[in-house]
């Protein structure tokens, strides 16, 4: 590498440019602590009850342990129904209640369709199993889980599974598409 040499004119315009400078006697840097950004709120973790609509139990007939279940929103159509019993939609995501009690499978199914709706999930399999252990053989699970997806607002639809996959002790749920997903499926 070569060395450049500078000439006297070059030096004295690079002094001029800099003007004066101190030798500096420390080589640390204290931060400033007076100028801390500020904090912001936490995002406040909403119950997952909102998303419960306010149907009451007596606008539902009590099912019996061998009983299918069925259901689709106002205004969607019957062959989505039909599609969603023979598997059209793909499932995306599975969870397990019966032996739960109804508090604990209450909260596990509204968090379990929280998340799969955020991680854009559409067909789920939710086994809640036929209740043959309830007392006066009326599945609580059951007719509670018939009761809770109805209620909640990104339910579509949903329908007993086909016995390979839990017959009248399992449902598939068809959820609306998560907004996140729909406005980037409408990108021109």
């Amino acid at each position: 590498m070569v060395k450049k040499t500078l000439t006297s004119e070059d030096c004295d315009l690079f002094r001029q440019t800099i003007g004066n400078v101190r030798p500096v006697n420390n080589d640390k840097i204290l931060l400033n602590t007076r100028h801390k950004p500020k904090p912001y709120p936490k995002e406040i973790n909403t119950p997952l009850d909102y998303a419960l609509s306010l149907v009451t139990e007596c606008d539902l007939d009590k099912v019996g342990l061998e009983d299918s279940l069925s259901y689709t929103a106002p205004g969607l159509q019957i062959t989505v129904l039909k599609k969603l019993r023979k598997g059209f939609f793909g499932l995306d995501a599975e969870i397990d209640l019966h032996g739960l009690t109804s508090n604990t499978a209450k909260h596990q199914l509204l968090q379990f369709i929280h998340d799969s709706s955020q991680t854009g999930c559409r067909c789920l399999h939710i086994v809640h199993g036929k209740g043959y252990r309830s007392i006066d053989q009326q599945p609580v699970l059951k007719n509670n889980l018939n009761l809770w997806l109805r209620q909640h607002q990104d339910v579509l639809a949903f329908c007993s599974a086909p016995p390979k996959a839990g017959g009248t002790g399992a449902v598939f749920v068809l959820l609306r598409l998560s907004n996140k997903y729909s406005d980037h499926d409408n990108i021109n």
